[in-house]
């Protein structure tokens, strides 16, 4: 085996906790300095400066020259690799809209394309068709797509404690800030029900297998089935809803990674037969929503300011 999937490249560059923070600060605030994230995110320096280097080193920024006080500094751009992992950020923000209370209120979303504040739904893109669901697709997986598909980071998984008022997303954390737990849902997604599968397809050891299948339980993104000794799962109502975020991650990852051959992994929508490209549509008005067309009121944040 020549390395991991597509997939499994993207999970090392994204599915990380502090990476995906940085990101969002990036598109909803413009951030591109480091005394600006280290204080926006309360990250210590040593996290911070690990984490910009993988990004530069991932092609997800790019570091460019200013001058400041007669001193050369560094900011950091988002390249097109990044640019577009916009849908996934707000995919991310709809999700939690719809399924995690929350103390602080997230920040609203208005389409400039009418002028409302909305959501977003998720579309195809190949047909036009717009609601599609994770029940309404085919998703096929070659056979060594799982393959080598969580390879070690170089550091933990990161423990945020308090609430952030703009951003904090604890589910979508619990989910895409571990790449374990990414896989996981994915191969749910795939139709894997039992523990003794997930752990053949997927090379999980037994303990870390049983701590996510119990968190994902815990916040009813999957539910015991059949219970007993040979536990069969399945996605919940608010699992499968996920599957946005899922499908805009592999839509990503196919295009900007290479993998194997045979690790690919196809998503085909059944209305229209075509290969399923997702995309956003305002929920107000029904069009296609892109990344210039939308802007995000940040009333909260304001009132603390």
């Amino acid at each position: 085996m020549e390395g991991p999937s597509a997939i499994g490249r993207a999970l090392l560059a994204v599915s990380d906790q502090w990476t995906l923070l940085i990101l969002q600060r990036a598109f909803l605030l413009r951030v591109r300095r480091f005394a600006d994230w280290r204080d926006e995110l309360g990250m210590s320096e040593s996290v911070l400066a690990n984490r910009l280097k993988e990004m530069v080193a991932g092609d997800l920024l790019k570091p460019a020259p200013y001058r400041e006080e007669g001193r050369t500094r560094t900011e950091y751009l988002l390249t097109e690799r990044a640019v577009e992992l916009w849908p996934v950020l707000v995919e991310i923000w709809s999700w939690e809209r719809r399924w995690v209370p929350r103390r602080h209120g997230l920040p609203e979303l208005t389409h400039t394309g009418c002028g409302r504040r909305t959501d977003v739904e998720l579309g195809c893109a190949s047909c036009g068709r717009a609601g599609v669901t994770a029940r309404d697709t085919e998703t096929v997986r070659g056979a060594a797509t799982f393959a080598q598909v969580t390879v070690p980071r170089l550091h933990r998984r990161t423990v945020r404690g308090e609430a952030d008022p703009l951003s904090y997303l604890p589910e979508t954390f619990e989910v895409l800030g571990d790449r374990w737990s990414t896989v996981i849902l994915a191969a749910a997604f795939l139709g894997l029900r039992r523990f003794a599968d997930f752990q053949a397809e997927l090379g999980v050891a037994p303990s870390v297998l049983s701590n996510r299948l119990r968190r994902f339980t815990d916040l009813g993104v999957l539910e015991v089935e059949e219970p007993g000794a040979r536990p069969r799962y399945r996605l919940t109502d608010k699992g499968l809803d996920f599957f946005g975020i899922f499908a805009f991650l592999v839509d990503w990852a196919q295009r900007w990674y290479t993998g194997p051959p045979d690790t690919d992994l196809r998503i085909t929508h059944r209305a229209c037969g075509l290969p399923f490209r997702p995309c956003l549509r305002c929920r107000s008005c029904g069009e296609a929503v892109s990344r210039t067309r939308v802007r995000f009121a940040l009333p909260e944040r304001d009132a603390t300011a």
